[in-house]
């Protein structure tokens, strides 16, 4: 198994910041990205803040497996192994500031499937970091595109899940 750096990752440049929540949501809107509920919640927290200057974050996108957890992880497990390798958590606006740079994000799978209480297959979460420990309120945003439609979703996870090792995370490279 190939740990990160050794090991296959994506990386991209955002920018992130210059806008306010709500001409954010608007460009989201503009470009026809759907949220859900979670979502819906964690972008309209007060928690969730954006930043009036504009910046360049370099991101990089790998799986569990390429942190180390060839059996999976918990979202703090991940994280400390992350930071271990110079990995640092992303600002929760980095998640639809990303949605709006990555629209061409290959189709995810849409049926039933079985995997209940799990990552979606295609999807990536963004590693940010845990607003509260309130195990109904969303931890964070993914990226989904289904049917193609581009999806900005929150999602809810206790500190006991754990993470498949095919699951995939973005982080910010400093």
């Amino acid at each position: 198994m190939q740990i990160y750096p050794d090991g296959p990752f994506i990386t991209r440049t955002v920018e992130v910041g210059g806008l306010a929540k709500s001409q954010l949501l608007q460009k989201l809107q503009q470009y026809s990205i759907l949220m859900n509920e979670y979502g819906e919640r964690l972008f309209a927290d007060d928690r969730f803040t954006t930043s009036d200057r504009v910046s360049s974050l370099k991101t990089v996108e790998l799986t569990v497996m390429n942190l180390g957890f060839h059996d999976g992880a918990t979202t703090e497990q991940l994280f400390k192994r992350a930071r271990s390798l110079g990995l640092e958590l992303c600002p929760h606006e980095l998640g639809p500031h990303l949605r709006l740079k990555y629209l061409d994000q290959p189709e995810g799978f849409s049926g039933n499937t079985t995997k209940q209480q799990q990552a979606p297959t295609g999807s990536i979460t963004i590693a940010s970091e845990i607003l509260t420990e309130d195990d109904d309120f969303p931890k964070g945003f993914y990226l989904r595109r289904i049917n193609g439609v581009l999806w900005l979703r929150g999602y809810i996870a206790d500190h006991l899940h754990v993470w498949n090792p095919e699951d995939r995370f973005i982080f910010i490279k400093l």
